[in-house]
């Protein structure tokens, strides 16, 4: 990361890439027990969060990954009532799924609560279904959490997690993976966020890999734009206990009655088609 002459760049030392923001100026910044938080304000994007030198989310593009990260997965499930979400600090994945009226409770299980709190301060319209009584938010280990789950009690996981250093490195391990599947009934589907589908393919091999020694008969990775991200492309990873992931409740699909910006019927069609490259690696 690096901030000079008002321009924020994050490196991307993997692809020898780098991404730059102009900035107008930071808003904040803060030491937590887990990270280093920074808020700026930008020229194109709007607010800027970023963690540790990474960008997390801006005003800007943020809906591609929330809205991603949880409706393909929703519209999937036959009956989603109980939807967990590992991480997520800044509540736009919770938004996203509590436009579900189908969801009776969504748990949010976030290490630090500091990011929810800037969030509702520097990104309030990410929060706006945080006083949705079927939310809760817990500040707590997810990992633990997981673990601690009564058998068969969840629905969906949604892992929105930073990458996979730090707090999150345990989140992407089969251990991990292991607790999702117990915690999760018959019908149950993982989700978690697995970086670039261009730059980072090894962990995406390894993530599914991971997936499938957990138990997991079927794995799914879809594909969508995230602009402030490294290579401007990312992916979400399902996989389910059932092999029902290819296919979806697309009548449902086709008249949710919610607004999204990027997510539709269509989109959740093309977001599962691989490029020629991952076929021939798979």
């Amino acid at each position: 990361m690096a901030l000079s002459n008002d321009w924020f760049t994050e490196i991307c030392t993997e692809s020898g890439s780098a991404f730059s923001l102009k900035v107008k100026e930071k808003l904040h910044q803060e030491e937590t027990p887990f990270q280093r938080i920074e808020i700026y304000e930008t020229n194109h994007f709007g607010t800027l969060m970023v963690i540790d030198g990474f960008i997390m989310l801006s005003d800007f593009d943020n809906f591609f990954y929330h809205e991603m990260m949880s409706h393909p997965a929703l519209f999937t499930h036959p009956n989603p009532e109980q939807v967990v979400i590992i991480g997520g600090g800044d509540c736009g994945t919770l938004r996203e799924v509590l436009k579900h009226k189908e969801v009776k409770r969504a748990i949010q299980v976030d290490i630090d609560e500091r990011v929810t709190r800037l969030s509702e301060q520097f990104f309030p319209e990410l929060c706006e279904a945080n006083s949705d009584p079927r939310a809760e938010l817990l500040f707590a280990d997810g990992i633990q959490w997981v673990k601690d789950a009564a058998p068969g009690s969840i629905d969906i996981i949604i892992v929105d997690s930073t990458d996979p250093v730090g707090p999150a490195k345990g989140l992407f391990s089969a251990a991990f993976y292991r607790d999702c599947f117990r915690a999760l009934g018959d019908d149950g589907i993982v989700v978690h966020q697995s970086e670039s589908p261009l730059i980072h393919q090894e962990l995406i091999r390894d993530m599914r890999n991971a997936m499938h020694s957990a138990g997991f008969t079927q794995q799914l990775t879809i594909n969508f734009p995230q602009p402030v991200y490294p290579s401007g492309w990312w992916s979400a990873t399902l996989a389910g206990k059932k092999e029902i992931l290819t296919t979806f409740r697309e009548q449902a699909s086709r008249n949710k009655p919610f607004v999204t910006r990027y997510y539709n019927h269509d989109i959740h069609l093309a977001a599962m088609a691989l490029p020629e490259f991952w076929r021939e690696r798979d």
